[in-house]
Order: structure tokens, then C-alpha cells, then sequence
């Protein structure tokens, strides 16, 4: 008995005009291999017709793929992303440790894996609300930062958190490493933050920019080096970047945003040294009180380590 399963998908704008193999090897987490053989056996159709390799993707093109049947009788793994992992999942909604060099959705210019084609890829029924490219997002994390992010499975799920989120009800925790000592040891940075004025690619700190307020503790002083437990009022993009950056207190390993390249390769971090490490939020169907936690991945693990000897009292 096959347990192959179909899959509807909607194209996301961060793909369109791509040919379907190169698109759906982005957005299912599949080999391309495995796409061009799906192609070639007539499983994968737009408008009940079987597509050839050379077709281009449109966006919101609806598109029916049989899935390649599991290579042995064990359940389909959760995700072909190596370090991405399930903390909870049920009917309406699943949380996931997404490990860095992920993004959460396709976006143009972006073709390394992403969260959305992940747990597609997995089996896994995502919200058709929200933008085609980011369906089932309720909040993102930057491709280069670990941590807890959820994803929306049911619709309602979906328009319950974006409210909570919108009206500051999820609690977002993280660990960040910053170059030098913070003083003082506890703050809040409220400072509105907006698109660069000469670089596209970054955020600054701006009179004209959207209000931003991020909250801080500090967690342990190191040689010249500060951890800090950051919690998130709002949610804008780069926030934490932008926010210790302006303070002169870049976070360790993120020259985009002035980090000592030296230091963060001292420490072995090729990424800005920060983690989603605790979730908190109501249930969005059922209300009951959810908190989840997530263990720092490698490279933070052995940063700290090279830093272990050098705590200061």
C-alpha cells in the first residue's frame, strides 16, 4: 500500500519566473534529483495537467505534487534540514528550533532552505493565510539567528497570533552576545528604527522610523564581553542588531552591523552571536498557557567555551 501523499502549493513570489525544478527544489526541501523525477513520472500538475521540467513558475500558481513515498516503512521525517527540530506540534500550530542558514520563507535572491518548504517537505499542513510566500508565518527569524519560531497550521491559529504578536501578548526571549561591558546592567533601548538611508541591506536607528523597544539584563560578564537576556516588546527587522549596534555594544560575530571581525573569529562565530531561546504565548484555539525553551546550538556552545576561562567575578 503507497504512502505517498499529495501536496497543494501555492508559488510564492520569492520564486516565480524560476523553472519548476529549481522552485520546487526550493520551496519542498527536495533534491532536485527527486523534483526532475517527479517531473519526468507526470506526479507534479498545475490545472490538472502533468508540468515538464522547462515550465516557469508563476506566483500564486497552485500546484498538485505527489510526494515521493518514504524510502522505508518509518514516518516521514520531520525535516530534511539538518539541526531543525520539532519543540511541540499539534492540529493548529508547531514550534520549531530553526538552526542557522535558514530562512523562514522563499524571498527573492534567497536559495538555501526555508522553514515554510521544510515542513512541507516533512508531511506537514501549513495556514493558507498570509502572503503565498509566507504562509503560516506569524514572526520570523533572520536566516543567520537559532532559535524558537512558531508556525501556523490552522487558519485561525494563524490570525490569533498575528494578533497576539501585534498586540505585544508573546513573550520573545533571547540570548544575545555583545562586545564590551554593559553599564547599566538592566535597561530598555527605546529607539524607532528604519530602513538604512544609503544601504539596503541594513536597518538603522531613525527619527522617521517605526517605534522599537527592546528590554535587557545581563546574564554574565566575560573579558570584554557582555551575555544578555533580551526580551522583545516589539518585532521589527535586524531590532536587536540595530538596537546594541547604536550603543556601541554590537552584538559579537555581526560585522554588518560594526562587530570586531577579529574578536568573533577568536570566538569562531561566522554570525551574529544570538538566540531565540524562550517562547511564551497562550494556546491560539485552546487559550492554555504554552512556554517553550531551546538549548544553544554548536557554535554558541563552543564560543562559550573558548570564553569559560575568562568570566569575570
Amino acid at each position: 500500500m503507497s504512502n505517498r501523499i499529495s501536496r497543494t502549493l501555492t508559488v510564492p513570489e520569492g520564486v516565480a519566473g524560476e523553472r519548476i525544478d529549481s522552485a520546487l527544489t526550493r520551496v519542498l526541501g527536495l533534491s532536485r534529483t527527486a523534483v526532475v523525477k517527479l517531473l519526468e513520472d507526470g506526479d507534479i500538475t498545475t490545472a490538472g495537467k502533468a508540468m515538464p521540467k522547462s515550465d516557469r513558475v508563476t506566483a500564486g500558481q497552485v500546484i498538485e505534487v505527489l510526494m515521493p513515498e518514504p524510502i522505508n516503512s518509518d514516518p516521514i521525517p520531520l525535516t530534511p534540514i539538518d539541526g531543525l527540530s520539532i519543540i511541540y506540534d499539534d492540529s493548529d500550530i508547531v514550534v520549531i528550533d530553526k538552526p542557522v542558514g535558514c530562512a523562514a520563507h522563499p524571498s527573492p535572491g534567497w536559495t538555501g532552505p526555508t522553514v515554510v518548504g521544510a515542513l512541507m517537505a516533512a508531511g506537514y499542513t501549513i495556514s493558507t493565510s498570509g502572503p503565498a510566500e509566507r504562509q503560516g508565518i506569524v514572526h520570523r527569524l533572520d536566516v543567520g539567528t537559532s532559535g524558537l519560531m512558531i508556525v501556523a497550521k490552522s487558519d485561525k491559529a494563524f490570525h490569533v497570533l498575528k494578533d497576539a504578536f501585534r498586540n505585544r501578548t508573546v513573550d520573545k526571549i533571547y540570548h544575545a552576545m555583545v562586545q564590551g561591558h554593559m553599564d547599566p546592567t538592566t535597561g530598555t533601548i527605546d529607539a524607532p528604527i528604519d530602513r538604512h538611508p544609503k544601504e539596503d541591506h541594513r536597518f538603522a536607528v531613525m527619527a522617521t522610523g517605526k517605534e522599537s523597544i527592546t528590554h535587557y539584563e545581563v546574564i554574565e560578564f566575560y573579558r570584554g564581553v557582555s551575555m544578555v537576556k533580551v526580551e522583545l516588546e516589539t518585532g521589527r527587522t535586524h531590532q536587536i542588531r540595530v538596537h546594541f549596534s547604536a550603543l556601541h555594544h554590537p552584538l559579537v560575530g555581526d560585522t554588518t552591523y560594526g562587530a570586531d571581525p577579529v574578536l568573533g573569529k577568536s570566538l569562531g562565530m561566522s554570525r551574529p552571536w544570538l538566540h531565540a531561546a524562550e517562547l511564551n504565548f497562550a494556546h491560539p484555539v485552546t487559550g492554555a498557557s504554552l512556554h517553550f525553551e531551546a538549548p544553544y546550538p554548536a557554535d554558541l556552545t563552543g564560543s562559550l567555551a573558548l570564553l569559560s576561562d575568562a568570566v569575570l567575578p
